[in-house]
């Protein structure tokens, strides 16, 4: 051998005791290959291979150990986060990964496949994948069993509007299943002006309230009953009921302000038109196009009613047009000749008014509105307006609020249906009526 070559040195050498492979044996204290070790070396043998989850099936929803319940749907990451919390053993060893094995949906059993790492033999690492079976047992959660049993609540919202249609609560129905405002409730029950809400406890009753707060005009007031008292430990329970009453205007509704008021809102005109409804009372006036926002506690600090509703609605034939410079957002003012569509063919009677429709109307369209030409309304605010000197010369004979659609277009099949909410509806259904016009109005926005 030359000088300077490096002499090649070799690993010492050693079989394997199982299975006679030659292995390094500097490394393997165990005299075992790594074929061997996996073999008989089981990292998940502390885990558990089946377990129980517990299951509402009123609610959809899943037992969190020790008390809480959670919704999850199936084979997602939260039901997945709940079955390895529900496995003993798993702090033990690093969970690689986990999946859903597909299993048929009325078996009752959720199979998971984990994989799961840990270092075995002077840190030589393990990985071993394993699959566990869990049985899907049914369990009564504790708020589905209140809702079974007679007066077990203990708030109750009951919101009321006084008026002669249930517009208004099928819009806010859908404003509430929108935001799922209505899921902790025990039972929803319908009354003679409104619908009774009630939960287990006060404080999801609070937080009801103050969703009504936030989509709608609202006046609430709390009492309280005592139901039992413990004398030794002077522990008292209640009953507590939440009195929440809508501001009785609805859309499209004429109203007739009191002229106190209307001076305190940039002296708009005292007979406007509610175009929308919201945490406030939107009101516009036609003929100027100015608006004004009341709100709740303005409101109800001097409340006053609608003059008339879309009940009372009267249809109209555009004669002529005429399209001023005046606008605002939607709206253009507009100077209209009208004639009622039951007066056609029979006398020529027209009426001059302004609208705030301009940029919807054209010659021959239908237009509903408001006939206050020989109408009488047994309203005081209107009365002080008509004897007003300022307001007075000011009251037009027609005021147009919406145009009218054919009705063949109106009857076309709709197809999508509004979801409603479960509740004890009794006697007490809503009108027909005041579904299909809720119907159209939600079409007419979606179409917009």
């Amino acid at each position: 051998m030359a000088i300077g070559d490096t002499q090649q040195q070799t690993a010492a050498t050693i079989l394997c005791c199982n299975c006679g492979a030659p292995i390094d044996g500097t490394t393997s204290t165990g005299a075992l290959c790594f074929a061997c070790v996996k073999l008989t070396v089981d990292i998940s043998q502390g885990v558990q291979r089946e377990a129980t989850l517990n299951f509402c099936r009123d609610c959809d929803r899943w037992l969190m150990p020790p008390t809480s319940w959670v919704v999850a749907m199936p084979e997602s990451r939260e039901l997945l986060a709940l079955c390895l919390k529900k496995l003993r053993g798993l702090n033990k060893v690093r969970i690689v990964d986990a999946a859903f094995v597909w299993t048929e949906p009325h078996s009752r059993r959720i199979k998971v496949k984990i994989t799961v790492q840990d270092s075995v033999q002077d840190g030589v690492l393990l990985q071993q994948s394993f699959e566990v079976v869990y049985i899907v047992a049914t369990q009564q959660c504790p708020e589905c069993a209140k809702s079974y049993t007679a007066n077990v609540w203990r708030a109750c919202v009951q919101v009321r509007q006084k008026v002669l249609h249930k517009r208004t609560f099928l819009f806010l129905e859908q404003l509430i299943m929108k935001h799922g405002a209505h899921r902790d409730t025990l039972n929803i029950k319908e009354a003679k002006d409104g619908i009774d809400f009630f939960f287990s406890q006060r404080n999801q009753a609070v937080h009801f309230i103050d969703f009504l707060n936030s989509v709608v005009p609202v006046k609430v007031k709390a009492s309280q009953e005592l139901i039992s008292q413990d004398i030794h430990t002077s522990k008292k329970s209640f009953k507590f009921t939440y009195s929440a009453e809508l501001v009785p205007i609805c859309r499209d509704d004429l109203v007739a302000m009191p002229i106190r008021l209307a001076k305190q809102c940039g002296n708009i005109s005292p007979l406007v038109l509610c175009h929308k409804i919201g945490t406030s009372v939107y009101l516009v006036d036609p003929q100027t196009l100015q608006t004004a926002d009341i709100s709740a506690p303005i409101y109800w600090r001097a409340p006053f009613a609608s003059l008339a509703d879309s009940r009372e609605l009267v249809e109209f034939i555009v004669m002529d047009i005429e399209r001023t410079a005046t606008r605002k957002g939607k709206w253009v003012l507009a100077e209209v000749t009208v004639a009622r569509a039951s007066d056609l063919g029979v006398n020529d009677k027209t009426y001059f008014t302004r609208t705030h429709l301009g940029h919807y109307l054209r010659t021959g369209d239908s237009v509903m509105g408001y006939m206050l030409t020989g109408t009488m309304f047994n309203n005081a605010d209107y009365e002080a307006i008509e004897e007003s000197s300022t307001y007075s010369s000011t009251v037009p004979d027609v005021i147009l609020v919406k145009k009218h659609y054919p009705r063949q277009q109106r009857n076309r099949r709709r197809h999508w249906k509004l979801k409603r909410m479960d509740k004890d509806e009794g006697e007490l259904l809503p009108k027909k009526a005041d579904q299909d016009r809720m119907a159209r109005e939600m079409r007419r926005s979606r179409t917009r």
